[in-house]
């Protein structure tokens, strides 16, 4: 079963960023399961003098979970032209110690929805880029930006939109692909020492 963790950058409790994430649980594929982080809200901004380890509980949570997941699924609304704080400081707190967060390596997809027309994309792109430096393998051709959120989610949940009902299985599918190739190439590395050693002792004897 391929694990992926949601983290939701809207923590309003009715938000239309929660329900898409919703969304993706309940249309996640076969092996496949996707969870949503709970408490985003409660992670300090980061500070390299709390970041310790039992200094902020969410955040050692946060980092956690991250690592068992196979891949992150980032959520996120629009604010001001850019994602929102909690997914900025989310992956601030992964990103950490730099070049070794359990951000590293880690298949990331960014989606999400706002009321503009555009559905958020500078919000989704900078996520991107963030988490790109951040040191994850952020897969940007998987896209959905959902616009005028308040009007086309008024009456009907994500869940039950005929295009998120097509693309969000279709997006959960391919990063899954991603994870699995990530497993294979890992597999790969980790038995070339053993062939490497193997060659060696042969043309020893």
């Amino acid at each position: 079963m391929i694990q992926i963790l949601a983290l939701v950058g809207s923590l309003r409790s009715g938000s239309d960023n929660l329900h898409l994430a919703e969304a993706a649980v309940k249309l996640a594929p076969r092996g496949v399961s996707v969870e949503i982080f709970e408490g985003l809200g409660d992670v300090a901004l980061y500070n390299e003098d709390i970041d310790l380890p039992g200094a902020v509980a969410a955040a050692d949570r946060l980092r956690a979970e991250v690592q068992s997941a196979d891949a992150l699924l980032l959520v996120t609304p629009e604010y001001n032209g850019t994602m929102s704080a909690a997914i900025k400081n989310a992956i601030d707190w992964i990103s950490r110690p730099f070049g070794a967060g359990v951000i590293t390596g880690k298949p990331v997809a960014v989606i999400g929805t706002s009321h503009g027309q555009y559905g958020g994309v500078w919000a989704h792109d900078d996520a991107r880029k963030a988490a790109r430096i951040a040191g994850a393998d952020v897969l940007d051709d998987l896209k959905l930006s959902v616009p005028a959120a308040h009007t086309r989610f008024a009456g009907v949940h994500p869940v039950d939109d005929e295009e998120i009902a097509v693309t969000m299985p279709a997006i959960l599918t391919s990063l899954a692909a991603a994870v699995l190739s990530r497993m294979t190439a890992r597999a790969e590395t980790e038995r070339q020492p053993g062939i490497r050693s193997a060659s060696l002792i042969k043309v020893r004897t």
